[in-house]
């Protein structure tokens, strides 16, 4: 069952927020525009008493996030507690003491027991996932992964039920203080990324050309 799109986040012990209460949100809506925004988290797990996070791409649905990964990896194994965060960094805050320096950002967290997923087609269709969240179109246009390839990858799904978000804009806070009559600038560094010119593969025979979904991408903005 799908969860409800207009349903706030549940409160828990392990996302409540107890700091920066302000740039908390329970709003579902914020949890699913920062994971589209971007396609690499962190995998935090705890491997033989001692914790690992581990960066990997991800996908999602309504209700759950895919994370991928090699049969190798011991962070992957599936059955554990773990937290997978996403964050995008939008700028420096620089105030006009450093104590109130800052960062403009939006970060989640998503905590919850990961599901190896062992089904064949729910395991394709978590790839696909993953995949399309990359590169939307490039499904479609590579070979899909044999039945070897599919045996010697993993995925995880961790339910998108409970998660902790938080957004930070702005200028800095300290425009009404003491430290106003410094005489010193203060406000904001934004910070953008936009992807580049496609480069291809140097043993491409010359008249290959780069697919649309692709190239479309060139001067746009990530995240």
């Amino acid at each position: 069952m799908a969860l409800d799109p207009i349903a706030p986040l549940p409160e828990t012990d392990l996302t409540r927020h107890r700091r920066l209460r302000d740039q908390g949100s329970l709003d579902r809506a914020d949890l699913n525009a920062i994971l589209d925004a971007g396609f690499v988290c962190h995998l935090g797990v705890v491997i033989e008493g001692r914790p690992l996070v581990v960066p990997t791409v991800y996908g999602r649905d309504e209700r759950q996030l895919y994370v991928h990964g090699s049969v190798a990896s011991r962070s992957l194994s599936g059955g554990t507690p773990v937290c997978v965060t996403v964050t995008h960094v939008d700028g420096l805050v620089l105030a006009r003491s450093v104590f109130e320096h800052g960062v403009n950002y939006r970060s989640a967290m998503i905590h919850g027991e990961a599901r190896k997923v062992t089904d064949p087609d729910e395991k394709l269709a978590g790839l696909r996932r993953v995949t399309e969240h990359a590169t939307p179109g490039q499904w479609s246009y590579a070979r899909s992964p044999n039945r070897k390839e599919l045996a010697a990858t993993t995925l995880l799904a961790l339910s998108l039920e409970e998660a902790s978000v938080k957004i930070r804009t702005g200028p800095p806070d300290d425009g009404d203080g003491p430290d106003a009559d410094l005489g010193l600038w203060a406000g904001t560094l934004p910070l953008t990324s936009v992807w580049g010119a496609p480069v291809g593969d140097p043993v491409l025979p010359d008249e290959t050309p780069v697919p649309e979904h692709i190239a479309r991408r060139e001067g746009t903005r990530y995240a």
